[in-house]
């Protein structure tokens, strides 16, 4: 009899399932999208119940055509720092989740750093301080939800990342876990000792007995609970893996071993180096998180964070009307030898790493009578190069050993132009997979792990293969002038920034 994990991908903008076979070929998958919803300008959250109902109905579509008892584990893998408080009795949310993307905390993060707080935050985390992470929206919700510090103090809520909300609808309220991976993006989390940090449970505000048990990646959490809607038949199936989405994409696409990283284009861009079994401290503006730990053994990642790729293309479609399809962009951006002097940075949220400029914002340079929407659209695609270029310069330059090759995924990664100008602005091959669903692979493959589908690293190594590698083909002096030109371009949109202010 076949047997089959399945992967829970949880998302930002929709749930996703799908269905793995032992060979890794996917068997089926289904999405589901669920509201964005924004308050205020700079405000947004999602619906716990609506992620718990979308993703509970895309994991009965795809066991639906199978015996249950084929499926021998669920992997889980999720948006990060997205923040949801529960009744521990209820299970009912206090509030909507507050969203990764979400900037209502910025005022207070900005507090923190005048209160000389980053550099012990940075070196029990990793992370800069930043309203990004979860620990100032866990603060929010108390600070804000009528009662909810009170209910806090007496025990009654529970804390989670999405991942912690889906492992305990699935287990039916009966497992309270985060994992390293999701936990260290918390800015609670102390990436060395893997625990709770006390001090900096108390600089926020955050009572202890709210917070999920810290585990592993690959072990089992707990087993699918009896009674759930549409689930009756997945009834005693292992949870046993659980991975931010961006550390997912790092195992996923086999990048075991240090020095191997991976890019993610998505509507931003993630950048992701293991790094090995010691935490490598960022002195070039990237953040330090647990990439996965499998058996007591915790591999660390450095990564950096681009906050508009994907989303400069939509921007070209939706507001600029400039193009019909995300495919177009790629046409016109072909049709010329490249962007006539054009450089867009396209800061629409400000900039993530290496600056952490939460106040620039977008600039076109460069425009000349000339100009036309073919260059306009091939400086987006050379932005979205150019911004990871600026992440993995900062990798070179914090890891002991340069990027070989980066590993490549992520909707934008179709796009063979846009490959080949990431090759060439690098100096190094860009390999895309023939498997391109690695974030759920690499849920999926860490609870096979547990659940012993497959014995080690070593055999899922075997189960990637490459679809195309792209090798530089412009000369470096050429790129090295892009690049310079861009770094100006970034410091004109900071520029701007500073003169409003």
């Amino acid at each position: 009899m076949d047997t089959y994990i399945a992967a829970l991908d949880q998302g930002t903008t929709s749930s996703r399932a799908i269905l793995f076979h032992e060979t890794g070929e996917i068997a089926a998958r289904a999405q589901y999208p669920f509201r964005q919803i924004y308050p205020q300008p700079g405000w947004v959250e999602h619906d716990p119940m609506e992620i718990w109902a979308s993703e509970r109905r895309a994991l009965a579509e795809i066991t639906s055509h199978i015996d249950p008892r084929q499926v021998a584990a669920i992997g889980i893998t999720n948006q990060r720092e997205t923040t949801i408080l529960w009744d521990r009795r209820t299970g009912e949310p206090i509030h909507n989740a507050i969203v990764w993307q979400c900037r209502r905390t910025a005022p207070f993060c900005d507090e923190l750093k005048a209160r000389g707080l980053g550099e012990i935050i940075a070196e029990k985390t990793g992370l800069l301080i930043d309203a990004y992470f979860s620990a100032s929206k866990i603060r929010w919700l108390l600070d804000n939800v009528p009662g909810a510090r009170e209910r806090a103090e007496r025990g009654e809520l529970c804390f989670g990342t999405v991942d912690s909300w889906l492992i305990w609808q699935l287990s039916g309220g009966a497992v309270h876990v985060t994992d390293y991976s999701n936990a260290s993006r918390t800015m609670l989390f102390n990436i060395h000792t893997l625990r709770w940090d006390e001090e900096l449970c108390e600089i926020f505000g955050i009572p202890r007995s709210i917070l999920p048990r810290p585990v592993g990646n690959s072990e089992v959490y707990g087993l699918v609970a009896r009674d759930l809607p549409e689930l009756e038949g997945l009834a005693g199936i292992p949870i046993c893996g659980s991975i931010g989405d961006q550390p997912a994409a790092l195992f996923g696409q086999g990048c075991f071993h240090p020095g191997e990283a991976k890019n993610t284009y998505g509507t931003g861009c993630f950048t992701l180096m293991n790094v090995g079994r010691e935490a490598v401290r960022s002195r070039a503006g990237l953040v330090t998180s647990v990439g996965w730990s499998i058996g007591g053994e915790t591999s660390y990642a450095l990564e950096g964070s681009v906050f508009n790729a994907g989303s400069t293309i939509q921007w070209l479609r939706d507001e600029l009307k400039l193009i019909d399809s995300a495919p177009e962009c790629d046409r016109l951006a072909e049709s010329v030898p490249d962007s006539g002097g054009v450089v867009i940075v396209p800061a629409f949220t400000g900039l993530g790493a290496p600056y952490w400029d939460m106040y620039a914002r977008g600039t076109i340079l460069g425009l000349t009578r000339g100009s036309t929407r073919a260059h306009i659209a091939r400086a987006v695609l050379d932005a979205i190069a150019l911004q990871v270029t600026d992440l993995v310069r900062a990798m070179n330059a914090d890891a002991p050993c340069p990027i070989p090759t980066l590993r490549v995924d992520g909707g934008a990664s179709v796009s063979d132009i846009l490959m080949q100008i990431q090759a060439d602005l690098l100096g190094i091959p860009v390999d895309r997979p023939a498997q391109v669903e690695t974030t759920a692979f690499g849920a999926a493959a860490l609870a096979g792990l547990a659940a012993g589908v497959w014995k080690d690293t070593g055999e899922l190594e075997k189960l990637r293969r490459s679809q195309h590698v792209f090798t530089p083909l412009r000369s470096g002096e050429d790129c090295g002038r892009e690049y310079r030109r861009w770094q100006r371009a970034v410091e004109r949109a900071r520029a701007w920034a500073e003169d409003q202010n």
